[in-house]
């Protein structure tokens, strides 16, 4: 059976040591199969113990269990990664948990929850590799958006929080980290079909309202985030930084 990953062979990306939080499921799983389909070394973090060690297993990756919203164990474990494996090469700050929540039910410790979740490690990750990247000559930063914020989707404002403010950071690290030879690029995903989507949210009316919507008329999977998600990894993409690659097959041109 053939890979989506057959067709391009990145060459940089052979034996470079990446890193990918929330590397368990979803989009996340596939772009640790689509790294190391490259010949990339690839260590994953999930939250989900289980889950992490069998698709390290299933891929021949490492896993490091970790609460990404515990900032002291997040350096740690990033210490332990770079101990065991040398400097991160390329980083995807993929981890986030898109829950849906009525604004007037948000309460502080909720909304604080809601932004460790999906935006405070994407800087604390960053800031962990730092070091070790200037060190190593540069790498590249690959930081999670959603169009979510674009659409301004109800129902989600602590997410959609969240996901705006990781453009103006991505911005800001690009001019940061740049004189160090580290690029900072953000993905944008549309409406991608995972697991999780198909099981809370996707219905054959959801999937036809989607695909009315986008200019392409096909529904995304985590395959078409984790393709580009190669090519900002990759040496191939060494003159981009402070940039949103959007994939969403159009949807936000409505």
């Amino acid at each position: 059976m053939s890979s989506p990953y057959d067709t391009v062979l990145y060459r940089s990306l052979a034996n470079r040591h990446v890193l990918i939080t929330g590397g368990a499921s979803g989009i996340g799983e596939e772009i640790v199969k689509a790294y190391r389909a490259q010949g990339a070394r690839v260590s994953l973090i999930d939250i989900d113990d289980a889950a992490g060690k069998a698709t390290a297993e299933a891929t021949g990756s490492s896993f490091y269990a970790c609460d990404l919203t515990d900032i002291a164990f997040l350096r740690e474990t990033v210490a332990r990664i770079e101990s065991d494996h040398g400097p991160v090469n390329v980083l995807l700050n993929n981890a986030g948990k898109d829950d849906r929540h009525a604004m007037d039910e948000v309460e502080p410790e909720y909304w604080r929850r809601a932004l460790s979740l999906n935006l405070d490690h994407q800087f604390f990750m960053t800031q962990a590799v730092t070091k070790g990247m200037t060190e190593n000559g540069g790498g590249s930063v690959i930081m999670f958006g959603s169009i979510s914020w674009m659409r301004g989707r109800p129902g989600m404002i602590g997410y959609t929080t969240s996901k705006a403010a990781i453009n103006g950071m991505t911005k800001t690290l690009a001019r940061e980290l740049g004189p160090s030879g580290i690029r900072v690029n953000c993905l944008v995903p549309g409406a991608i079909v995972t697991e999780r989507q198909l099981k809370l949210w996707t219905s054959p009316e959801q999937n036809q309202q989607f695909i009315d919507l986008q200019a392409l008329k096909f529904r995304l999977d985590a395959s078409h985030v984790a393709r580009l998600a190669l090519f900002l990894g990759s040496d191939e993409s060494n003159g981009c930084t402070g940039a949103n690659f959007v994939i969403d097959a159009g949807l936000t041109q409505n």
